[in-house]
């Protein structure tokens, strides 16, 4: 039987609720049940999170848009309180159809999608699925490239390749003290201080529900689909704003190889702020959210 999280979030987000989106289909049932933070009034705004993280990544960014937008945060499958199946897939289709998921069950239109890093690149591809219902998109970010997590330090790319090596993989997994996961995501800061201890805090329990290494491994054997889904960017026709802080994971070459494919979306580039710009500036994507409202 699939594995649900039964546990409540140590952390909250003053102006939402938690909701639970039951699985209706054949479809459906390879996802589970799915996980959401929503509140706020206004045009639906998505958001979606990053690689080993959950909807509370935006617990920064919610209130400061909650007045213009309704938001839906997303748990991505298997990750923060979304249903754990055993066998299922984490590759970005599958990502991607939970996301188009969320939008369509809920019959949601005029939709801005804002996804930092993997979820960047699954706002960008859902939107290619669903011109109709989307009316901008922000990507923040963009986790598109090899390498990725494993350019932040030494450590990182230890930890991730062994992650995903079949021998020593499933033990690392479920291994993750408490500094060398401090130490993973300040690399995706220019400031240390923005990761917060409650928030460190939840995403280790959230990984020790059961079932989680394996989901967390699979995402890490997959990053390689999100690079092939770059293919989908040219058939976004909603605007498309760009996000990248400067000291990001990502190359000049990979942040000049999105602007030549997609020549038409702004940029923006966040001096002084690495890959977790929800964290550490809030204020970039709030304000560009707020002044198109």
């Amino acid at each position: 039987m699939p594995t649900l999280a039964n546990s409540e979030p140590g952390i909250s987000v003053p102006g939402t609720t938690s909701r639970f989106l039951d699985p209706t289909g054949a479809g459906d049932q390879r996802q589970g049940q799915l996980r959401y933070l929503t509140g706020g009034s206004g045009a639906p705004l998505v958001l979606l999170h990053t690689v080993r993280t959950q909807a509370e990544h935006f617990r920064h960014l919610i209130p400061l848009v909650q007045q213009r937008y309704t938001v839906y945060a997303l748990d991505l499958p298997g990750m923060g309180y979304s249903q754990i199946v055993p066998g299922a897939s984490y590759d970005e289709p599958a990502m991607r159809a939970a996301v188009v998921r969320l939008i369509t069950h809920l019959d949601l239109r005029d939709v801005t999608l804002l996804g930092e890093s993997m979820g960047a690149v699954l706002a960008l591809t859902a939107a290619a699925d669903l011109p109709d219902r989307v009316r901008r998109v922000v990507a923040v970010n963009a986790y598109d490239y090899p390498g990725g997590i494993a350019r932040s330090s030494l450590l990182a790319r230890l930890i991730v390749t062994g992650v995903i090596t079949p021998a020593a993989g499933p033990l690392l997994a479920r291994l993750e003290p408490k500094p060398v996961m401090r130490a993973m995501l300040t690399g995706g800061l220019a400031d240390p201080a923005a990761l917060r201890d409650d928030y460190l805090n939840e995403l280790l329990n959230v990984g020790r529900h059961p079932g989680y290494p394996t989901v967390a491994r699979a995402v890490y054997r997959n990053l390689p689909s999100l690079i092939a889904a770059r293919d989908r960017y040219p058939e976004v026709t909603a605007p498309i704003h760009l996000i990248y802080g400067q000291q990001d994971w990502s190359r000049p070459t990979d942040r000049q190889a999105n602007r030549q494919q997609l020549p038409n979306a702004e940029f923006t580039q966040v001096p002084k702020a690495g890959h977790f710009i929800a964290l550490e500036r809030p204020d970039v994507p709030a304000d560009l959210l707020n002044s198109i409202a």
